[in-house]
């Protein structure tokens, strides 16, 4: 009984460590940071939009289009009804290059029309940095929302239900007005 309770004892500890490793998102932590170009190359990081609420979309570029009815929810929200302050909300994109088979040209055609579209700041990893520090899904496309303190405040994988787009919304402004 004892050897099963040491056994038990150390693949808790053990698998703890491992998780630990792994660099996942928490709901209620603070975010690992990160440094990317641009595809001037330019480095960005979180601060470069200091005080802000950020949506960060990491996308693999086979999956760019999954989200669009969402990122048109929250655009709506910032420009057209006002209810998300463009001060104090940025949204942007990481491009996740290592997760395709489509050449860097094509990528940066692609991510270069969605930065138009929305307004925003695309953001390359090319050794899928990101998607091992946060512990993010493979040829995925994941939302991350990060509070001005950068805390990680919510994480979506996947295609986002249009029933879920208001909620988000609403958390969106909320943490905005923290």
């Amino acid at each position: 009984m004892k050897k099963l309770i040491l056994i038990i004892l150390m693949i808790s500890v053990s698998s703890g460590f491992l998780t630990a490793q792994s660099g996942n998102l928490e709901v209620g932590k603070k975010v690992p940071e990160w440094t990317f170009p641009d595809a001037s190359g330019k480095n960005f990081t979180m601060n470069e939009w200091p005080g802000k609420v950020l949506q960060v979309n990491y996308v693999d570029p086979d999956e760019s289009d999954l989200n669009d009815s969402f990122n048109d929810a929250i655009n709506k929200a910032v420009d057209v009804d006002k209810r998300i302050a463009r001060e104090s909300f940025q949204g942007f994109g990481i491009v996740d290059t290592k997760s395709t088979w489509k050449p860097k040209g094509l990528v940066r055609m692609i991510a270069g029309n969605k930065a138009k579209r929305y307004n925003t700041t695309i953001l390359f990893d090319y050794d899928a940095t990101l998607q091992k520090l946060w512990g993010l899904p493979k040829d995925s496309y994941s939302v991350v929302l990060v509070d001005k303190n950068r805390v990680c405040r919510a994480v979506y994988t996947g295609k986002i239900p249009e029933s879920e787009n208001e909620k988000i919304i609403q958390l969106i402004i909320a943490l905005t007005k923290e």
